[in-house]
């Protein structure tokens, strides 16, 4: 699986991006699908995701009521629409796929097998 995001860019303080990322394969839906975000000096953190049956989705403490995750399996597509958006929002944002992970491991970005090449969104005060 081929996965390319894009839909950053600047954005000040309470304003709205929608992140994409295209998914190449047959069996998107089979996959578990999720964001993840990258600030300078900082570990790799867990933002949202839908899990391998594509029923549930999950999100960390710091989004909820913000942002959504959205997935299109005819488009093999994975959105994140993220509204009111806050400086410490600012990082590169990563799609990922994995179509074994279990629900358990879901946020933990060493299980995913594939990856986007990740957008930069950066959210101004």
């Amino acid at each position: 699986v081929q996965l390319q995001a894009s839909g950053g860019g600047l954005v000040q303080a309470g304003g709205s991006l929608r992140l994409s990322c295209v998914a190449s394969g047959r069996t998107f839906s089979r996959y578990a699908l999720a964001w993840f975000r990258q600030a300078p000096g900082k570990e790799r953190e867990f933002v949202a995701a839908f899990s391998r049956s594509g029923g549930s989705t999950y999100y960390t403490d710091s989004v909820k009521g913000r942002f959504t995750i959205s997935r299109d399996n005819a488009k093999n597509t994975v959105y994140l629409q993220m509204n009111s958006l806050k400086p410490e929002d600012t990082a590169v944002y990563y799609c990922a796929a994995d179509n074994s992970i279990i629900l358990s491991q879901l946020s933990n970005a060493v299980q995913y097998d594939y990856w986007g090449q990740g957008t930069q969104v950066t959210v101004s005060s």
